[in-house]
């Protein structure tokens, strides 16, 4: 799934080119891609008909367009689901579920999903703290390149949560955007095995790895984010580059640029957890691998 800096390229490219755009109708080709809109593909098409998309928005890894009546289109990009910008007219996409044509007669916005893991769902905006967010969406903290982020009310979430370091670190309600990715590459800068108790990690500590993780996401934000095949792209359809700097993950069997140990894979969770044995030794008491 993108992480932060994947959906904020995203998010930047829906900004420039849907803002204050009206809708002027809406093909849905597979019903799939809008299950998550419950009263089902006709209900979503009416309804979004004749809205304006006043701003594209986004917390965390959750990215959304805010409409001029009131709603939003939430979008949720799973594995392979992409939001792209194209002329009308242009040839369909092999995987292409939903046409949004604007009244300008301008480029469209497709939404192009291969394995249909993500979907689109029109939701209501509630406020939270002072910001409209969808509903769905309510839950979620805010992220570190949030204006209104408090990275030491941050810290204490993440060490009050009795679990390993790298679970919490992925909790979305706690601090959001960090995935996978971006867990190992900031446990890595941070010298810290991933199954390290936060309760035995000091608040200096889970700070620097909170900083580890802010920066490591700005400079993939810099290079596009991370793209490991076709299936991530931005609006233009163009891919992220930020795997060519990544330290530690996916990077099973080559040697740590820190010291030089093979890195290691482990299962995580259904996934995995890469990182150096030197570099971020194991916790003495972590008898098993968290799943």
């Amino acid at each position: 799934m993108p992480e932060l800096p994947e959906v904020e390229v995203v998010r930047r490219g829906l900004h420039e080119h849907v803002t204050g755009r009206t809708v002027a109708s809406v093909e849905v080709l597979h019903a799939r891609a809008i299950r998550r809109h419950l009263p089902g593909a006709a209900d979503f098409a009416v309804r979004l008909t004749g809205q304006r998309m006043d701003a594209a928005r986004r917390r965390g890894k959750y990215l959304w367009v805010d409409l001029s009546g009131g709603e939003a289109v939430l979008a949720h990009l799973g594995m392979s689901g992409q939001m792209l910008v194209q002329p009308v007219g242009a040839p369909d996409e092999k995987h292409l579920r939903v046409r949004v044509v604007f009244e300008d007669d301008g480029p469209e916005l497709r939404f192009v999903d291969q394995r249909t893991f993500g979907g689109l769902a029109l939701d209501e905006l509630v406020e939270v703290d002072g910001t409209w967010l969808p509903r769905q969406v309510s839950h979620i903290a805010r992220d570190p390149m949030d204006p209104e982020f408090d990275a030491d009310a941050a810290v204490r979430a993440l060490r009050s949560r009795k679990t390993d370091v790298k679970r919490a670190l992925l909790d979305q309600t706690l601090v959001s955007g960090v995935g996978n990715i971006y867990a190992d590459e900031s446990l890595w800068r941070a010298r810290l095995h991933g199954l390290r108790p936060t309760a035995k990690l000091t608040t200096a500590k889970t700070a620097e790895l909170l900083g580890h993780a802010t920066q490591v996401m700005l400079e993939a934000l810099g290079q596009g984010g991370t793209s490991f095949d076709a299936l991530y792209v931005n609006v233009n359809g163009q891919s992220g580059y930020f795997d060519r700097s990544l330290a530690v993950y996916g990077q099973e069997d080559r040697p740590c640029a820190r010291c030089g140990t093979a890195i290691v894979r482990e299962p995580f969770m259904n996934r995995s957890s890469y990182s150096c044995p030197r570099c971020q030794p194991r916790p003495r008491d972590a008898k098993t691998v968290a799943r």
